[in-house]
């Protein structure tokens, strides 16, 4: 009775116990950078670094000139901005104004005029440490 045991046992293990190949599902280029973004943004709060970075843009294609930056930040890049002069209600607000600057900065640099309006930038706050500014 034993061998019965054995063979069904055997059998068992080799048909249905046995688990499908599953191949692992390979990351895109977007998941592979979004994870090395987030590696980078964890280093630099250990070492107590500031960052930022832009994470995702799009552009409206009906409207070129509508669009939006997602970005995302530490603390730390909130206290440099502060250290800097900077100030808000929110860190988005603080964010916000950084990045205006930014703008005004790139415009200057190109020739072109500051004085035209930019449109409305919206913050949107995705979590603690990320905003869509559209």
């Amino acid at each position: 009775m034993n061998k019965v045991k054995d063979k069904v046992k055997d059998w068992f293990n080799k048909t249905v116990g046995k688990k499908p190949a599953v191949k692992p599902k390979k990351e895109t280029h977007e998941e592979v950078r979004r994870k090395t973004l987030d590696l980078e943004k964890a280093a630099a709060t250990k070492a107590k670094q500031p960052w930022v970075s832009v994470i995702d843009t799009q552009i409206n294609p009906k409207d070129i000139k509508n669009g939006f930056f997602e970005l995302d930040w530490n603390n730390e890049f909130i206290e440099q901005l502060l250290d800097a002069g900077y100030s808000g209600e929110t860190n988005e607000q603080i964010v916000d104004a950084w990045f205006r600057t930014i703008v005004i900065q790139m415009l200057e640099d190109e020739g072109q005029p500051t004085d035209r309006g930019m449109g409305h930038i919206k913050v949107v706050p995705l979590d603690k440490d990320k905003s869509e500014v559209s």
